[in-house]
């Protein structure tokens, strides 16, 4: 039996969705809490922390190098969190409220992951500074799934052609994608933050 997920959980207004937030190397449960409340001030918020450690520092799955994935446990650490997801849905009431990820760099990409192989999971996603997973051989139906997916033109660990390749691999498997581009590298912008909101705002409204 694995260890639970130490999260953070914010309830928010019952009639509008779920974010959940994912972290990038080093990060914690906390780090995107402002974040999701800038983005979408009504929102349930669901927050895991990573539990691999490298070098001390929490991520959700390991790497065998810079941009090398240890694809297995890719795989084990995906279907770790989309069971962990299913879990906080039913002991925090949270049936029936679509579930957006909320992500950034290693975060971004174990919710890329997630749409690959177990797309029931997530509704739709903002997965900033995302690069290719993994690649299964069939790929899932992501019909009706949303994606906004933002890059860094000059990003010195995500090269832009990798993020350009996802956009193309979840539209392939029938996902909506939104892509924004900055000028900038790793570090996130408050322009594309912006257009996130603006685009999930738009995207998930609340309907009541």
């Amino acid at each position: 039996m694995s260890e639970p997920f130490i999260h953070r959980f914010v309830p928010g207004q019952k009639d509008a969705p779920v974010l959940l937030l994912l972290h990038g190397t080093g990060g914690t449960e906390n780090d995107l809490l402002d974040l999701g409340h800038s983005l979408f001030p009504q929102a349930a918020l669901l927050s895991p922390r990573g539990k691999i450690l490298e070098n001390g520092m929490p991520r959700f799955f390991r790497r065998l190098a810079e941009g090398v994935f240890d694809e297995p446990d890719l795989i084990h650490r995906t279907h770790e969190l989309a069971d962990f997801i299913q879990s906080a849905q039913a002991e925090y009431s949270l049936a029936g409220r679509p579930v957006i990820a909320v992500s950034y760099s290693n975060g971004a990409n174990i919710a890329a992951s997630l749409f690959l192989l177990r797309p029931e999971i997530l509704a739709g996603g903002v997965l900033l500074r995302a690069m290719v997973p993994l690649e299964p051989e069939v790929l899932p139906k992501l019909d009706r799934r949303a994606i906004f997916l933002a890059g860094g033109k000059r990003d010195p660990i995500i090269p832009p052609d990798n993020t350009r390749r996802l956009t193309t691999l979840l539209q392939q498997a029938g996902a909506e994608v939104t892509s924004h581009w900055t000028d900038g590298g790793h570090e996130l912008h408050s322009e594309e933050i912006a257009a996130a909101k603006s685009w999930l705002t738009t995207r998930f409204p609340i309907t009541t």
